[in-house]
């Protein structure tokens, strides 16, 4: 055991930098899985910065001076942020407001439905069938009702955490943006001065994180817009938190249109019943996920990454479990580091070396010639 564990160690591990690598990574994986909600404010400047930076580089490429292009883009960062804020938020609250106070009128409506079911279906439904499901859907109804009310008594600290973080944010956005180069440079001195594994690593992910970044936030934005409109245009109530959800929707790939479908088919229902607009409304969603996925997202994603959907969704899963929602939204490109940096490791073969080492008889070095004469 000692000897594959040698033979491992002198493969993957015979650099500084390899050694120096391995201790980032799983210092980086338990920073995120303990303190992670701390470092959430620095995180999401860090997200936010990167947004921002895509602006001021399209501003200087115009021909702006840098410091014009990053005050003009920083106005606009300070402006679409506090839209969101005093916005979107409170339009969306009120109507999550809106819908959960409708849901026990939901409730009786699938009450209505279900109990017609054992009448039209009696080989299928019994009356004692739906009746559990009834008492079943009414216990969860209540259950849920007293985890909200506990849930918002024990947030309300949050809630002043999050006026903190609404301070915090634009400030930290500011010095990474400003101070971009020196802070650079700071983080660099704590690293070897050769460092070719790190910078080729750095180069691509940086590439990566930030097209990544932009790219999904553009989606994110051209999505719950085009759902927001459409779904205000069929008379769809709750168009803004539904619009929201569906923009969000993007960020869990391949799982997060089938969880968002659930509330649109659900309101839909409630409010016109198996109706022709019922369906409009379905179709419209249908198509909407129908062009992201096909024409959005490869314009967006020119360089697409190469990742078998099951790394994607462990990634998803894996991420999301240590980091909550931005694990899930970096799940792509952290699989993505995780395949440069596995591509990117250096090896030394010395499985050869040692077999060669070991059995004497198979040496094929050049024998001294004798004379045959002698």
């Amino acid at each position: 055991m000692l000897e594959i564990l040698n033979k491992w160690y002198q493969r993957y591990l015979f650099e500084e930098e390899s050694v120096l690598l391995l201790v980032l990574i799983l210092l980086s994986l338990v920073l995120l899985a303990t303190i992670g909600d701390i470092l959430a404010p620095l995180l999401a400047s860090i997200v936010l910065a990167y947004l921002v930076q895509g602006v001021v580089n399209l501003l200087c490429r115009l021909g702006l001076p840098p410091w014009l292009g990053f005050f003009l883009a920083f106005m606009v960062f300070m402006g679409a942020f506090f839209a969101v804020l005093l916005g979107l938020l409170p339009l969306v609250w009120r109507q999550s407001i809106g819908l959960i106070t409708e849901v026990p009128r939901m409730v009786d409506q699938g009450r209505d439905l279900l109990e017609v079911l054992p009448g039209r279906y009696p080989d299928v439904f019994s009356q004692t069938q739906i009746d559990q499901l009834l008492a079943g859907i009414q216990g969860e109804i209540a259950g849920f009702g007293q985890k909200v009310v506990t849930m918002t008594l024990a947030r309300i600290p949050g809630f002043m955490t999050l006026l903190v973080y609404v301070v915090l944010v634009p400030i930290i956005v500011f010095f990474l943006l400003k101070d971009r180069t020196q802070i650079t440079r700071w983080v660099a001195a704590f690293l070897p001065e050769k460092r070719p594994l790190l910078n080729r690593i750095w180069d691509e992910m940086n590439v990566q994180f930030s097209n990544y970044a932009r790219g999904k936030m553009v989606e994110i934005i051209i999505v719950g817009a085009a759902s927001y409109v459409c779904f205000t245009g069929l008379g769809l109530r709750y168009a803004a938190l539904l619009g929201l959800l569906v923009g969000l929707s993007v960020i869990i790939p391949y799982i997060g249109a089938f969880i968002v479908t659930v509330p649109i088919a659900a309101v839909a229902l409630f409010q016109w019943g198996f109706t022709s607009e019922f369906y409009w409304v379905l179709a419209v969603y249908l198509v909407i996920q129908m062009l992201d996925g096909n024409v959005l997202v490869p314009l967006l994603f020119s360089e697409a990454v190469n990742l078998h959907p099951v790394a994607i969704i462990v990634a998803v899963l894996f991420f999301g479990g240590i980091w909550g929602l931005w694990g899930v939204f970096f799940a792509i490109p952290l699989a993505t580091l995780i395949k440069a940096v596995i591509n990117a490791w250096p090896k030394r073969e010395t499985v050869a070396l040692t077999d060669s080492l070991s059995n004497p008889l198979t040496d094929s070095s050049p024998k001294p010639i004798t004379d045959s004469a002698e």
